[in-house]
């Protein structure tokens, strides 16, 4: 399937955007916390070309049909499905005042849907600089960036439905390659924080339980709302501005949610801490004690999850911890190289054991973040 085959022409040019992996700092960029995701070497890649009219036609190589539609239809709810991440960012551009017109788009590659890799983040910012090198936007500078990351957030919280923070959208759009994103969801600032595991003889293992989640389906909503509900109860802006003294006057049903969040921006704060320091073998503890804490007290983990970060422990990991919105998807382990390849056995005995599918264990290593995707046949963009 290709692009012309599709749309009778050749692209004006394509685009890739990254997967992420957070490192630390779950599910508390929607209560202004601070993050430390770094992009990942796997990719979205979009082929796209300007049309001089309104209308939208989308396909993708991973997900059957596609949509076709004018900008003017779409809004909260439509298009549904993965053309809503795509369509989104469209309206959210054109909602925020930028030139936007339509477009043929063909997704030809995909980050590992549904593993946690933000394969939707990296599908929406794929999007974003298409239209931005499209319609000459002008928003290349970091500060453009940001904007276009922004863009794609509002894409998702407000067309597909999914009430996500903005790390995922600022990780794949702003990371460097050998550095993890410190973030401050707060004030949108950002600071490269030293992270290459190989120059300390380690690896970072992503193990993709290969159990599929959805954000959009309440769970997640649930757990932003008892966030919410917690910083209203204690009369601030958000648990940003929590101490865990705070916490323990709130009903007992918020306690555990919000002990979590305040917990949790503590454990990034020593994470950069040590990788500033150079220290990073160090922070395996915080990676572990960031499992306990979203399996227990947020309750975002899955036995399959559980399984897979006690395993990779026992067979040799610094620490370990499963990453992104939970109810599946995918675990981390910080691991010596030279235990690499014991680690990855263990884990998959121990699924076997279980009678679980086999994981799918892969290599992750701190990449930079989307760009545009050279070709010796793709050296201009056409303008409408």
């Amino acid at each position: 399937m290709s692009f012309r085959t599709l749309f009778g022409r050749d692209p004006d040019g394509r685009w890739a955007a990254p997967g992420r992996v957070n490192l630390i700092g779950e599910h508390v960029d929607y209560a202004q916390g601070l993050c430390l995701p770094f992009a990942i070497t796997q990719r979205t890649v979009v082929a796209a070309a300007a049309r001089p009219d309104a209308r939208l036609r989308l396909r993708s190589r991973a997900e059957r049909g596609g949509w076709e539609g004018r900008l003017d239809d779409v809004g909260p709810g439509s298009p549904a499905g993965w053309a809503g991440y795509t369509a989104g960012v469209l309206w959210a551009l054109r909602a925020g005042g930028h030139p936007v017109g339509g477009i043929d788009l063909l997704v030809t590659d995909t980050v590992p849907l549904g593993a946690g890799l933000s394969s939707s983040a990296a599908l929406e910012c794929a999007c974003a600089l298409a239209v931005n090198d499209l319609f000459d936007l002008g928003l290349d500078s970091a500060g453009g960036r940001r904007r276009l990351a922004a863009a794609c957030q509002r894409a998702e919280n407000d067309v597909v439905g999914a009430p996500t923070g903005g790390l995922d959208q600022a990780a794949s759009l702003l990371a460097t390659a050998g550095h993890a994103l410190l973030l401050d969801t707060r004030d949108g600032s950002t600071r490269q924080v030293p992270f290459a595991p190989a120059d300390a003889g380690l690896g970072l293992l992503v193990i993709d339980t290969r159990v599929r989640h959805r954000l959009a389906d309440g769970q997640y909503g649930a757990r932003r709302a008892s966030v919410e509900r917690a910083a209203a109860a204690l009369g601030l802006p958000s648990l940003r501005d929590a101490t865990l003294a705070d916490v323990e006057t709130l009903d007992v049903d918020l306690v555990p949610r919000a002990r979590h969040v305040v917990t949790e921006i503590a454990r990034v704060r020593e994470t950069v801490s040590l990788l500033d320091a150079g220290r990073l073998p160090e922070i395996g503890p915080m990676l572990d004690a960031s499992h306990t804490s979203l399996a227990h007290d947020y309750a975002v983990s899955c036995a399959e999850l559980d399984l897979a970060v006690d395993a990779a422990r026992s067979a040799g990991a610094l620490g370990a911890r499963m990453t992104g919105g939970g109810f599946g998807g995918s675990a981390i382990a910080l691991v010596p190289l030279e235990e690499s390849d014991a680690v990855r056995a263990a884990v998959r005995a121990a699924f076997a054991g279980a009678g679980y599918r086999e994981p799918q264990i892969r290599a992750a290593e701190p990449s930079a973040g989307a760009s545009r995707v050279n070709s010796s046949s793709e050296q201009r963009i056409s303008r409408p």
